[in-house]
């Protein structure tokens, strides 16, 4: 399984275009064969940073991911409104056991 974790730094409010775009992009992510999940959730301590979390069934599904339409329409979106910094990491890993 392949899991994305990591941050994205607006430096900004998420206005209803950006909100619009996420959601978006959330809904066609996890519609893609191979995708386990998928979700951007803000930092509560940090209203203007995003927290991405991506699980993958494995390197193909993602690959398949990063050329799909969706994509590109959501990179037009953050090109437009460059985040101040980000920070995402790629783990190969197993399917994990329950917490509790």
């Amino acid at each position: 399984m392949i899991q994305i974790n990591g941050t994205i730094k607006l430096g900004r409010t998420i206005d209803a275009t950006m909100q619009k775009s996420l959601v978006e992009m959330v809904r066609a992510s996890r519609a893609e064969d191979g995708c386990l999940d998928y979700s951007f959730a803000r930092d509560l301590a940090d209203p203007d940073t995003l927290v991405l979390f991506e699980r993958w069934r494995d390197r193909a599904a993602l690959d398949a991911h990063g050329q799909s339409a969706h994509m590109a329409e959501f990179q037009k979106v953050m090109a437009a409104n460059p985040p101040a910094s980000r920070d995402l990491r790629i783990y190969e890993t197993d399917e994990g056991q329950p917490l509790g």
